[in-house]
């Protein structure tokens, strides 16, 4: 599906969507639970549609109640998988890394084979240094050059493995399976590289409500994990996604807002709540209000010129194509760096950050690490662009938010693939 978005000025108060990382966490854990669990305001998108068909096809027992902004859904769990998954399941987790990661590990616990295949982009994102790691601790799999389709199996043996982790959701994997492991089962995991730190201490802090034990270095470089442990049926809700509100926040930027962000916990554990405080430092007036009984929300808005600026990413790959719109609205460099490992996401979104700004009339230098807006202060006048997005739901969120900024209208292909993440975003940018 092609957009075609006139320039306006964005204003007005959005709810932002549940977290995704939250959620797809929030929906395994409870698919791993003994008893009934209920997740209050799920973000119900592409991605997480696909974890919970992984969650049904794994065992649990999901029913969905209220609709809108009031969904909730209702997981009897597969106690661990006691119960075991069937023989020759298949798996299809569409779009969605995160959950094909996190799910293989989880798939390791039992015996049956499971398939996982997902899209066109799925399969070629590799998950071989997560496969090597589950290989040594005794979880079988064929797989297609580390790539879907992959069959997995266990039983899982435990003992001492090295995992370089380009994307965190590796590590989370194994953090969340491994506790499940037989008792008297050690899992241990050195991990010489780890990119995306903050998603480990969200997973982490899931370990920690459920009083389940780990060891770790202070610096994550190691963890030990015993077996014998279980997940527990709980009642909660997910917080507002920060990955998603990069988008809105991104438009006030642009056009000069002011945009009211609603539903965001500035206390959670989301490294991309780094976006605002990037936003602050380029120039934009961000406030964070509190509503009382409404909750917390965050204020973007802008008068004066946005400024450039050097910014690590490497916690925060995911705002990257956020990130670099906003630049080009910049005056000055902008430097993103230490975030090679956007290049592993749906796309490589350093390289096509840099083609599709180049139709925009902004040069970037292309870095192994990284990219480098030269900003102009504002789009020069233009033939209406065409922006290809790739089919990858940040790359067109973001060009979206640059379109409103744009002196002429500005066409994006694969638009439809915005609701992977944020359904109902584009319609909102469309007015």
């Amino acid at each position: 599906m092609n957009v075609r978005i006139t320039p306006r000025r964005f204003t007005g108060a959005f709810k932002i969507p549940a977290s995704k990382s939250h959620t797809i966490r929030q929906l395994l854990i409870a698919s791993l639970a003994d008893g009934e669990s209920v997740i209050k305001y799920p973000l119900d998108s592409l991605d997480t549609r696909s974890c919970l068909c992984a969650c049904k096809a794994f065992g649990a027992e999901i029913a969905e109640q209220g609709d809108g902004e009031e969904i909730s859904w209702k997981i009897r769990g597969n106690n661990g998988f006691k119960k075991g998954a069937d023989p020759h399941t298949v798996i299809d987790v569409g779009n969605s890394g995160t959950t094909l990661y996190l799910a293989l590990a989880v798939a390791g616990l039992q015996q049956n084979p499971i398939e996982f295949t997902g899209d066109e982009q799925i399969q070629k994102r590799s998950a071989a240094p997560l496969l090597d790691a589950l290989a040594g601790l005794g979880v079988n799999s064929r797989s297609n050059n580390g790539c879907a389709p992959i069959m997995i199996s266990g039983p899982w043996k435990g003992g001492r493995v090295s995992l370089p982790c380009p994307t965190s959701q590796y590590l989370s994997a194994i953090l969340i399976a491994a506790p499940l492991a037989s008792a008297g089962t050690v899992t241990e995991i050195e991990v010489p590289l780890l990119n995306e730190k903050p998603y480990i201490e969200m997973t982490l802090s899931y370990l920690k409500a459920h009083g389940i034990p780990y060891d770790t270095s202070p610096d994550f470089s190691f963890f030990s994990i015993p077996g014998g442990s279980c997940w527990k049926a709980v009642s909660s809700s997910v917080p507002g996604d920060f990955s998603s509100a990069a988008f809105p926040a991104a438009a006030a930027a642009i056009t000069g807002g002011p945009v009211t962000l609603l539903g965001l916990d500035p206390q959670d554990t989301q490294g991309d709540k780094f976006f605002f405080e990037m936003l602050n430092k380029m120039g934009c007036n961000v406030q964070y209000n509190d509503n009382g009984e409404n909750g917390q929300s965050i204020t973007v808005s802008r008068g004066g010129s946005l400024r450039g600026g050097i910014f690590d990413l490497n916690k925060t790959p995911d705002l990257l194509p956020a990130a670099a719109v906003t630049a080009a609205f910049a005056d000055g460099d902008t430097a993103l760096v230490n975030v090679a490992h956007a290049r592993i996401k749906e796309t490589d979104r350093i390289t096509v950050m840099t083609q599709e700004l180049a139709k925009l009339g902004i040069r970037c230098t292309e870095l192994p690490d990284g990219l480098v807006i030269h900003g102009k202060g504002a789009l020069s006048s233009i033939n209406s662009p065409v922006i290809d997005g790739h089919g990858d739901h940040r790359i067109v969120m973001s060009f979206a938010a640059a379109a409103l900024g744009s002196p002429v209208p500005i066409e994006i292909t694969t638009a439809e693939c915005a609701a992977v993440t944020y359904p109902g975003f584009i319609e909102k940018v469309i007015g």
